[in-house]
């Protein structure tokens, strides 16, 4: 019986830290790294806590940001425009994102070479869903526009 106990408080015990496995592995992720704006609406903060005052509030679901910073439940991320401030982890998504840059529309074409066929021209500014990048080039979804993009023209991409 005494066996019996201890082994069902091992097993409480265990069942008790289940909660913050998640969080701890998350934070095992090696920095930094890209991530993207999960929420309609994001405060970034001037701080890691909701003590913090409000520095910026991102309106844009999908953005890219860098993470170049974890503490507890809170990253602190680099914008494109080089801005830097502390969001709650939650308000991320770890689907890959880029940002279109530069001059003038950029050419998305039917594969990963300027000499394919041409899709369409997004302009700067425009997000998307980031796919593959080989040689240059990157998969680039504009809301359901795909195309090869070239990765120069892009941020959030490359190697953070």
């Amino acid at each position: 019986m005494k066996r019996i106990l201890s082994l069902f408080a091992i097993v409480v015990g265990c069942l008790a830290l289940l909660p913050f496995a998640a969080p701890l592995s998350a934070q095992d992720r090696e920095l930094p790294y890209w991530a993207s704006i999960r929420s309609e609406e994001v405060n970034m903060r001037v701080g890691p806590s909701r003590e913090y005052p409000i520095d910026w509030v991102y309106k844009r679901k999908g953005l890219p940001v860098k993470v170049v910073r974890v503490r507890e439940g809170w990253r602190l991320i680099e914008d494109p425009d080089g801005e830097q401030g502390w969001v709650v982890s939650s308000l991320l998504s770890p689907e890959r994102a880029a940002l279109i840059i530069g001059e003038g529309p950029v050419d998305m074409r039917e594969a990963a070479n300027a000499s394919s066929t041409l899709r369409w021209r997004a302009q700067p500014g425009n997000v998307g869903k980031l796919g593959k990048c080989e040689a240059g080039w990157c998969e680039f979804d504009i809301a359901g526009r795909t195309g090869w993009v070239l990765e120069e023209r892009l941020w959030g991409p490359g190697q953070p």
